[in-house]
């Protein structure tokens, strides 16, 4: 805090100051008429920054960003949030570590700010406003999760591609997920399943036998429900007699139609997914 109603302020004046979590500094900034017109102008400039180019000056809840470098992987940005709160809704037990693999020519860049959009990600889902991109880092460490990164320039598949795994005390997931174009961010990997799913908004995942007739009765049973089908995606194994089916949807689906389609023949087990939206 830096303005006082009295100041040079006292600890009579501000009984804040006796409290050892509050940091108090001089109101220096402003003090004077060409000062508080510069302060303007710069908050005016960073504001447009933000709202025209998406770079981030300044903050204090989001960590700044240069235009070169958001250039270069403002959609990774992107895709790590997304994984994050994917890799948190389909995890079973308490998280335990993280590890970070950035391949192709994303491992020139720095990453470090898709690996905090990453664990905002991650902590949103249970923490929801709680959790930023300031504090994901310190969220996690006071949790005890180990955080690795690590980068290679060998891609086999994709240009660039970020994989993810986590494990908790019940087990671990791996995604993996690129950027196509300059701006669409994809889900390719689902840990031994491919496949090229959009990670965002409302979705439904299905484990499902790899028999005829699942896709649709599946879209029978949304549809009589109300909920319609904006995109879908099968995602298959070498050697396997069982697919996933990843679905986007206008409208998340309810409890009770998500209920009934457990119940039809050939699904395993489904799960409704909430992931971040972000304006392309």
């Amino acid at each position: 805090l830096d303005v006082f109603e009295k100041e040079p302020t006292t600890l009579e004046g501000t009984p804040l100051l006796s409290l050892d979590n509050f940091i108090c500094t001089p109101h220096l900034g402003a003090s004077t008429t060409e000062a508080q017109e510069n302060v303007a102008s710069a908050i005016a400039e960073q504001m447009a920054d933000y709202l025209l180019k998406g770079a981030v000056r300044n903050a204090v809840n989001v960590p700044s960003v240069s235009d070169e470098v958001l250039a270069k992987i403002g959609p990774y940005i992107t895709l790590g949030e997304m994984l994050g709160s994917l890799h948190m809704q389909i995890a079973r037990g308490s998280v335990e570590e993280v590890n970070l693999e950035f391949s192709g020519e994303l491992a020139d860049q720095d990453t470090g700010p898709v690996t905090v959009a990453f664990l905002k990600g991650l902590f949103t889902p249970i923490l929801q406003d709680a959790v930023n991109f300031v504090n994901a880092p310190l969220i996690a460490k006071e949790r005890g999760i180990k955080v690795v990164e690590a980068k290679t320039q060998q891609s086999s598949d994709f240009t660039n591609l970020v994989r993810i795994t986590v494990k908790t005390n019940e087990g671990s997931n791996m995604l993996a997920g690129t950027v196509f174009g300059k701006q669409e961010p994809r889900l390719v990997r689902l840990n031994s399943f491919c496949l090229e799913a959009l990670p965002a908004g409302p979705m439904l995942l299905v484990y499902n036998k790899n028999v005829p007739g699942v896709i649709g009765a599946l879209g029978t049973t949304l549809g009589e429900g109300g909920v319609n089908i904006s995109r879908m995606t099968v995602g298959r194994q070498q050697v396997s007699e069982q697919n996933i089916i990843l679905l986007n949807t206008d409208t998340q689906v309810p409890p009770e139609l998500l209920s009934q389609v457990t119940q039809l023949d050939h699904i395993d087990s489904a799960m409704a997914l909430q992931l971040p939206v972000h304006a392309a």
